[in-house]
């Protein structure tokens, strides 16, 4: 999903400078460990903090850092990995990217370790643990934040229509006549960006048919998008299409320029799905729209008959870090003693709640204190740590080569120019084994 990963709170910006940055002392040849991360702020000065402390604490076993910029890093680390050079520890998103490393066998199985060292594996969200899977093993540590798609709605606009906010997808479709008869758009979309078109879908599939049917793709089951809660999902969404759900020309705005939280928050649109990360650009540039209290939000509701519980939630549930298969052993252990001692220590999740982010330990909330945010920030804990699936977003989660057909496809879904069974037709051949 194209989005930032940076606070909660903080508005998509910049990734940071456009050349990589060092830093950190490399101990002797083969006692210490290498980490390349992300550039960008809040989240690049907190990734350096970490390993600050670490190596302020184990002078013997340095970790030698460097952080790249977002698209660069990509393409390093395609690299690096490719000519078995790669870091130690490995920045990343899981999902369809760690896939890959793991089919390549360029990063380490960690599922023993973490067996034998339960202490760090029972901190964190379990959701977070199903992104750092493969073939049922962990081949990456959860670490930093959660971010999950969130229903936002204008609560004044609900009040001017007097209408309540919706409880299943049955209101959802009976709330678009009454808003449409007010002159106010259901719903906000920037469609141009497709992967705002996608969340529609992850939760739709969630919803009817459980997390069992997005994951039968992600493993390359044959006609898994043929499943019929996948088509009676895709259905319902080009029905809201159909029944004008949307903003007028959504497949024309774009979520890069923010034009579809302004619609929200100058009341042109009395809902709107989307991230996490948008609270925060709302809140500088909506006027009095967030401090004011005129925001709600609320997890996905259920869809009547559906399958998949409805504590669920999709999006991003965490970052990885994984070991590199080529390190030394030394090189390795040190790595492991990173993740066990400094990775979402008590200094770095107090950093998180303050950017407006949750961390994905438990008892993160405990952090939150009086917060203006506070009331925000325990819906995020809420339902980040009570989700008994967090599924990824399908962009991260598939291949990219995967990805860009789902993203095509699902813009033409919404453009009614495809039907269900030709989009399940047109996924179903490129992730069927």
């Amino acid at each position: 999903m194209g989005v930032p990963l940076a606070g909660a709170l903080a508005a998509c910006g910049s990734s940071g400078p456009s050349s990589s940055t060092s830093s950190g002392s490399a101990a002797a040849a083969g006692s210490g460990a290498s980490y390349w991360y992300l550039t960008g702020q809040p989240g690049e000065g907190i990734r350096k903090g970490a390993v600050d402390r670490f190596n302020a604490a184990n002078a013997s076993t340095q970790i030698a850092q460097t952080a790249f910029q977002n698209d660069a890093y990509k393409t390093k680390i395609k690299t690096a990995l490719g000519a078995g050079q790669a870091p130690t520890i490995i920045w990343g998103w899981g999902g369809g990217g760690l896939k890959s490393w793991v089919d390549a066998s360029q990063v380490e199985d960690l599922t023993s370790w973490f067996s034998s060292n339960s202490a760090v594996k029972d901190k964190l969200f379990p959701s977070s643990f199903g992104a750092a899977t493969v073939g049922g093993k962990i081949y990456a540590m959860p670490c930093e934040t959660v971010q999950p798609i969130v229903l936002y709605y204008n609560k004044s606009v609900f009040d001017k229509v007097g209408v309540q906010p919706p409880t299943s997808w049955d209101d959802i479709m009976a709330l678009v006549p009454k808003f449409n008869a007010q002159g106010i758009a259901p719903f906000s979309l920037g469609g141009q960006s497709r992967w705002t078109n996608m969340m529609w879908l992850e939760f739709l599939f969630d919803r009817i048919g459980g997390p069992e049917v997005f994951q039968a793709a992600f493993e390359g089951k044959k006609d898994a998008w043929s499943n019929p809660d996948a088509i009676t999902a895709l259905t319902k969404v080009q029905d809201l299409v159909k029944a004008n759900g949307f903003i007028k020309g959504f497949s024309s705005i774009t979520a890069d320029s923010n034009a579809d939280q302004a619609l929200l928050y100058t009341g042109k649109a009395a809902m709107m799905l989307h991230g996490a990360w948008t609270y925060g650009s709302m809140k500088s540039d909506g006027g009095d729209f967030v401090k004011g209290g005129h925001l709600g939000w609320m997890n996905f509701p259920p869809v009547a008959g559906g399958k998949g519980d409805p504590t669920n939630t999709v999006g991003n549930p965490g970052q990885y870090l994984s070991i590199s298969s080529k390190a030394t052993a030394a090189e390795k252990e040190t790595a492991k003693k990173f993740f066990t001692t400094g990775v979402l220590d008590s200094t770095e999740v107090k950093a998180w709640i303050d950017t407006g982010s949750i961390p994905i330990v438990k008892g993160a909330d405990s952090n939150i204190g009086s917060s203006e945010d506070a009331e925000w920030l325990k819906f995020l804990y809420g339902v980040s740590s009570n989700a008994k699936v967090f599924a990824q977003s399908w962009d991260q989660a598939l291949p990219p080569s995967a990805a860009e057909t789902l993203l095509d496809n699902i813009a033409k879904l919404f453009q009614l120019s495809i039907s269900p069974e030709q989009f399940a037709t047109n996924l179903n051949a490129v992730t069927n084994s």
